[in-house]
């Protein structure tokens, strides 16, 4: 059987695909800018925002001035398309292309943002490296941010299997961070229809 090419599915995907024609289309993310906001960070604290390419996040963050972000995300495409819509700003955020499970940071970040990414990998192996990767990635008393979808939320999405969550199950795989706070939220899609996503913020010990 052949095996699944992750990188081309996303590249697809966002050559095919208008902004709001995928379900996690946000134009403000509320959620995530509220579990930003809520860790009172300086506006110089660096940012990652994993799987981020053409998410309305980075837009968000340059408005309120925070002035350290990196976007990592698989596909080129989306990484093209935003900095197409943010123009000259784009130039002040540092991008890379990257898949997450097998990214291996050169730097640690204040904060590691993951909104909807963490929950596409569904190898073990591939899990095990992520977390290690953002063991690496988040400074000494760092903050991480992960959203998956919840136990009630989809098992699938853009055609393709996703790994649940519950607060349990995701402070288990994150344990070598202190869990600061979890919330259940419901996400409206552009299809009038509603997903159960489970967000978490941690904390890295010093």
């Amino acid at each position: 059987m052949e095996s699944f090419d992750r990188k081309k599915h996303w590249e697809n995907i966002y050559s095919t695909k208008q902004l709001n024609e995928v379900s996690w289309y946000q134009p403000t993310p509320e959620t995530s800018l509220k579990f930003i906001k809520a860790l009172n960070i300086p506006k110089t604290a660096s940012i990652m925002d994993i799987g981020g390419g053409d998410s309305f996040l980075v837009d968000n963050l340059l408005q309120l001035g925070y002035q350290n972000i990196t976007v990592l995300d698989i596909s080129k495409k989306a990484i093209e398309r935003a900095k197409l819509r943010l123009g000259w700003r784009s130039e002040s955020v540092k991008w890379i292309e990257a898949d997450a499970s097998d990214f291996n940071p050169t730097e640690a970040y204040d904060l590691w943002h993951d909104r909807a990414a963490f929950h596409f990998l569904t190898k073990e192996q591939e899990i095990e490296n992520y977390i290690k990767s953002a063991q690496k990635g988040v400074k000494d008393s760092g903050h991480l941010i992960v959203g998956t979808f919840s136990t009630d939320g989809p098992k699938k999405c853009s055609g393709i299997e996703i790994t649940q969550y519950s607060e349990s199950t995701l402070t288990k795989r994150f344990s070598e961070f202190k869990k600061v706070n979890c919330q259940i939220i419901e996400h409206e899609t552009p299809f009038n229809t509603k997903q159960s996503f489970i967000f978490c913020t941690f904390k890295k010990p010093k």
